[in-house]
């Protein structure tokens, strides 16, 4: 057994917390538990809250461990997908080595769970999905990883991606990806049905990437929510970054809303830059899912990014004008419990019985730890110590 003694819970209580196969056994006043029969890590009154969960990373696209590579723009998706291909046929460097290096990044920071996605298209085939398929179980003491088979060359205008999908699932990927129906294969229905087909037949979830703008996403996203009803996936999909959202009347949003709530379709975002963004609290009112993901980090889409969900919690804060501390509270729930929830874990709470994924940070609060991101004095997965004070422990 190992005892957290000292620890501050998120209402503020100090507390002493007993850990015993991997799950919190339990919760005490602080100094009233013996620490005779345990391992005892005095907190010294950090805050102690769930592991981070990442709903959105390209494990396999980062380019960390390799030279800085200047970032080749392009004006449209298809043109930073052109691009992206370029660099990959260029540098040959392998998934597997580079997909662990962001992990090792990661996890010292608090990611404790993750959903990544994986390129499938002719050019690689399966070959990411096997080096993410290794990452997985290499690194499952560290982190829990979800895979998407995402088709980042579209499928109807790329001839045996639909078979790549579906092969990739019966292989190991947990959920089917799309990209843009509109702007990339400009067949909205071929595209939505070789993806809710795969879905059907193979008993999983979706998550499509969905960058169409304005109305046109709108539309798009409705016709999501619409095949998620007839596809029985009801709570079983997500939408990405779904710029749409916050880029159409209040109209266009409310009947999109009323749809994706209807159909439990959650909405990832990672609080994009210069793009619209889905307004986080309008949507949550209207009784949507709504979690974050760190996306693009050191790869050929942007140079930028650490994998850090406090820094992300705080961008999107920064984006959607939150200032209070539940506003705080409540971007930060983005990248625990919100997104957990989506990708079908355990809950993440600091409560008896719960799985002893946990973070430790030197703040008072958790608002403050979105406003200060602190380095993490603690990261546990499953009740073990996998890093402190921001370094891994026992990487093999």
């Amino acid at each position: 057994m190992t005892r957290l003694t000292n620890a501050r819970l998120a209402d503020g209580r100090r507390v002493d917390v007993a850990i015993s196969e991997g799950r919190i056994a339990s919760i005490d006043p602080a100094g009233t538990a013996s620490t005779a029969d345990a391992a005892t890590i005095d907190l010294d009154g950090a805050l102690l809250v769930p592991g981070l969960v990442d709903g959105h990373i390209h494990l396999d696209k980062t380019l960390l461990g390799l030279p800085f590579q200047p970032h080749r723009p392009g004006n449209t998706i298809a043109e930073r997908i052109a691009r992206e291909r370029e660099l990959r046929r260029e540098l040959r460097s392998p998934v597997e080595d580079r997909a662990r290096r962001l992990i090792e990044q990661i996890v010292p920071l608090g990611t404790t769970a993750l959903r990544s996605h994986v390129d499938i298209d002719p050019d690689v085939g399966l070959d990411g999905l096997h080096a993410l398929l290794r990452v997985r179980e290499t690194a499952r003491d560290l982190v829990d990883i979800q895979i998407v088979a995402f088709p980042q060359s579209g499928i109807m205008i790329s001839p045996g991606v639909a078979d790549l999908l579906d092969a990739a699932i019966g292989e190991g990927a947990d959920l089917v990806g799309g990209l843009d129906p509109a702007g990339i294969d400009d067949d909205v229905g071929g595209h939505l049905g070789v993806v809710f087909s795969i879905a059907e037949r193979r008993g999983v979830g979706v998550d499509i990437h969905l960058h169409d703008p304005g109305p046109l996403g709108c539309w798009e996203l409705r016709q999501i929510a619409t095949r998620t009803l007839a596809s029985g996936l009801v709570g079983k999909v997500a939408v990405s970054h779904a710029f749409a959202l916050g880029d159409v009347d209040d109209g266009e949003f409310g009947r999109t809303a009323d749809a994706l709530a209807r159909a439990d379709v959650a909405i990832m975002t990672n609080g994009p830059g210069a793009a619209p963004m889905p307004p986080v609290g309008r949507l949550i009112a209207a009784g949507v899912r709504v979690f974050a993901g760190s996306d693009n980090i050191r790869d050929a889409w942007s140079p930028l990014g650490d994998g850090d969900m406090l820094e992300r919690a705080m961008l999107i804060a920064y984006r959607q004008d939150f200032r209070a501390d539940s506003d705080l509270e409540l971007a930060f729930d983005l990248t625990t419990r919100a997104a957990a929830r989506v990708l079908g874990l355990e809950a993440r709470v600091v409560t008896v019985g719960a799985v002893a994924d946990l973070v430790a940070m030197p703040v008072g609060s958790v608002a403050e730890a979105v406003a200060a991101r602190p380095r993490r004095s603690l990261v546990m997965k499953r009740g073990r110590v996998v890093a402190r004070d921001g370094v891994l422990s026992g990487v093999e």
